[in-house]
């Protein structure tokens, strides 16, 4: 097993916060030599620390934070220089790091004589099996995604034809009406996000269009959600799609062969496939109906109809992680991994529809982590 060396904080990065489940906002140093847990931290921390099992925990002063500080050092080198010490003084010479790591902080180490080797792959594995902490973090972040999409199916539900679009108590219903909703329940169940999606009509067909205006009836409207729990670092990912009045046909047959996918992906994902076989169920179905996908699309065309994009992606302190679940998606799927798994269909100019489970993989299949209803109309 290889020294391991992280530097950063746990807000800005997933690779340290999975091995320190606690939110420490300034930047220290992490190091696993000899299968043991080192963190060289201000002592200020050293007593929210102290509970957490498998670490050895080192203050600042007894690398001579002290002495630098005496001598003049600049504060924005501190802690740098208390790294190298620390580094020596553990024994490390050589070490992986992610692919994150600090040039800076890099430059330092290899200048003192300390070989690193970035790793991504390395990193990336260590955090495919989610911890009890992350998965107990991600089911309240789904709980939450679940909450703030009850709030806007309700508002959905309330809403008539009036002037120029869709009213709810005599108000126009927009999408940033329908995110404050979301929102608020997004912080009422510990949660938050910077920007989610609630895309309609012309826009939907913009996988990542966050979303703006006033919502039509006919049209789909697409909500696309990734709270991040608080307590854990950890996100959630779903999607619904909706139809506020009468269901165009082309959006009735995207919605059924969407939810075929997503019955097909939950049937076949188990420990030891290939991630990517998932993607070419998704493209066997939705060529079969007459769609282009990427495993159909001409090398170098950018494809912007029918099915553009992955089927998913792996979620936990990032929302999109490894393992893809895509053409180019090499890992088997391990127990413990946590996937979003959203099938879609587009046409550009008139709207897009996409649906979207939260799925983990145990020991006989997965277990499907939402439990939202697919009904296009609220």
């Amino acid at each position: 097993m290889p020294d391991v060396l992280i530097y950063s904080d746990t807000v800005r990065s997933p690779e340290l916060r999975h091995e320190v489940p606690l939110l420490l906002a300034d930047p220290f140093l992490y190091v696993e030599k000899d299968g043991v847990r080192h963190l060289v931290v201000s002592s200020m921390e050293i007593p929210r620390l102290e509970g957490m099992p498998g670490l050895a925990l080192h203050a600042a002063e007894e690398f001579g934070v002290d002495e630098l500080r005496r001598n003049g050092t600049p504060a924005a080198d501190l802690y740098d220089l208390v790294s190298i010490r620390a580094v020596h003084a553990l024994g490390v010479t050589n070490a992986v790091v992610p692919p994150s790591f600090p040039i800076l902080m890099a430059d330092l180490l290899r200048a003192a004589g300390v070989e690193l080797t970035p790793d991504r792959e390395l990193f990336d594995t260590r955090r495919r099996c989610k911890s009890g902490a992350e998965l107990a973090g991600i089911r309240r972040a789904q709980a939450a995604a679940e909450a703030g999409m009850t709030a806007a199916r309700a508002l959905l539900r309330r809403a008539s034809a009036g002037d120029g679009g869709l009213d709810v108590d005599g108000a126009p219903l927009t999408s940033e009406r329908v995110k404050a909703a979301i929102l608020a329940e997004f912080l009422a169940h510990g949660a938050t996000a910077d920007e989610f999606v609630v895309s309609h009509g012309a826009q939907s067909a913009i996988g990542h269009h966050m979303g703006s205006g006033r919502l039509q009836a006919g049209e789909t409207i697409v909500i696309d959600l990734w709270p991040r729990d608080n307590e854990s670092g950890c996100s959630a990912d779903m999607k619904r799609t909706f139809v506020i009045g009468e269901v165009p046909a082309e959006v009735a047959e995207w919605h059924r062969l969407c939810k075929e996918v997503l019955d097909r992906s939950i049937a076949e994902a188990q420990p030891g496939i290939p991630a990517r076989s998932l993607m070419h169920v998704a493209c066997d179905i939705f060529e079969a109906a007459g769609y282009p996908t990427q495993r159909t699309k001409t090398p170098g065309e950018a494809l912007h109809d029918g099915f553009f994009h992955s089927l998913g992606h792996g979620v936990g302190l990032e929302v999109h992680e490894q393992p893809l679940l895509g053409l180019s998606g090499h890992d088997d799927l391990v127990v413990g991994d946590v996937l979003a798994v959203e099938p879609g269909l587009y046409r550009p100019g008139f709207g897009g529809l996409r649906l979207e489970d939260l799925l983990l993989v145990t020991d006989s299949g997965v277990e499907n982590l939402t439990s939202f209803p697919y009904d296009l109309t609220p």
